[in-house]
């Protein structure tokens, strides 16, 4: 295998897991002039299959957990925030189901076993939810604003029916904004392997015009709207706590603003800026060199790894921070302990019966 297919090869792989995938040729022109010979570790590639393995495991628990505890509440009074939150587990639940198959395909040095139906399947999965889980998170942060911010109005109403409504128009928006995952993923035989990948046949510059539409989308304008509406959330709490003493108060909803914003922002930000990176590449504003190389064949998985945790952070962040939901949980868990307990009891009085 050449230096440039291996270049190719290692920047392509990954590429496809997060549909960050490889353009034309045409860009990787200097490769021959940059010393690109050596392969990707082993070691690598089995530790971002583990960390798929167990951000998949962990997201799984988590957000079953999420609708077992959305299941105790049935039959009680909705809150609009509270619909965001079970479409947001569901889209995380949905997402990491499709981690099992990117570390297969990692563990086998980014080879594709699936097929190209799977291929399709997978990455539009990934994309789709991918939206859909910024979608609800942005939803989240404009709705706690707005119910705290008319808590103390008298004839605040809070439109439930059209949440319903909202929450099927943002799973429309984001199958549409899907669809070029769906129509220009294809397995692509690359040096004898069969590669996962967005391949448009226009072209690397409408391939960076889907990368830059994808940054704006799901980072930069989600990622303003969070922390506009979380600082006025802080900045309506504070004054409220100013006057009403509620400094308990004041000083839980700005932790959580704190982690929200936070964990959106550290989880995001690399990946995005490094997709970048690639956008200015592409469009030959930025030459391609050696630090771009390195820079996605060892730093870029880890950004990968880092942005799928944040689909089992979110359960932990959005529910179980909220006090209804810890006492929910410490009800399940001292009744599952009681129950244990219990079992143990009878069975210690068996044993000494007979």
């Amino acid at each position: 295998m050449d230096r440039l297919t291996q270049l190719m090869r290692d920047l392509g792989i990954m590429n496809a897991t997060l549909n960050m995938t490889l353009g034309d040729q045409d860009m990787y022109g200097t490769a021959e002039d940059i010393d690109v010979t050596a392969d990707r570790s082993p070691v690598l590639r089995i530790m971002i299959s583990v960390v798929y393995s167990v951000v998949c495991a962990v997201g799984l628990v988590g957000n079953l957990l999420v609708f077992f505890l959305m299941k105790l509440k049935r039959g009680r009074k909705s809150s609009t925030i509270n619909y965001f939150i079970f479409n947001l587990a569901v889209t995380d639940f949905q997402f990491v189901l499709t981690l099992p198959f990117w570390a297969v395909d990692t563990a086998l040095d980014f080879s594709w076993p699936f097929g190209d139906a799977m291929c399709k399947i997978i990455s539009s999965v990934t994309v789709m939810n991918m939206y859909a889980s910024v979608f609800f998170l942005t939803a989240m942060s404009i709705t706690r604003y707005w119910s705290v911010a008319s808590a103390t109005k008298s004839h605040s109403c809070k439109p439930l029916c059209s949440v319903k409504w909202v929450c099927a128009f943002l799973w429309a928006v984001a199958t549409l904004a899907t669809a070029p995952t769906s129509i220009f993923s294809t397995v692509t035989s690359v040096a004898g392997e069969k590669l996962c990948l967005l391949k448009f046949p226009a072209g690397q510059y409408w391939l960076a015009m889907y990368h830059l539409q994808k940054i704006l989308v799901v980072f930069v304008l989600p990622m303003l709207i969070l922390s506009v509406s979380y600082l006025l959330l802080v900045r309506f709490v504070k004054k409220r706590s100013m006057n009403n003493h509620a400094s308990r108060r004041k000083l839980h909803v700005t932790k959580s603003v704190t982690i929200v914003v936070m964990a959106f922002f550290l989880c995001w930000m690399p990946n995005h800026a490094i997709t970048l990176w690639g956008v200015l590449v592409k469009l030959n504003v930025v030459y391609w060199d050696e630090a771009y190389y390195i820079v996605h064949t060892y730093i870029f998985p880890a950004t990968i790894c880092l942005a799928h945790t944040n689909s089992c952070l979110n359960p932990f962040i959005y529910c179980l921070t909220r006090r209804e939901f810890r006492k929910k949980l410490k009800h399940l868990v001292l009744h599952l302990t009681t129950r244990e307990t219990q079992s143990l009891t009878t069975r210690s009085t068996r044993q000494v019966d007979h």
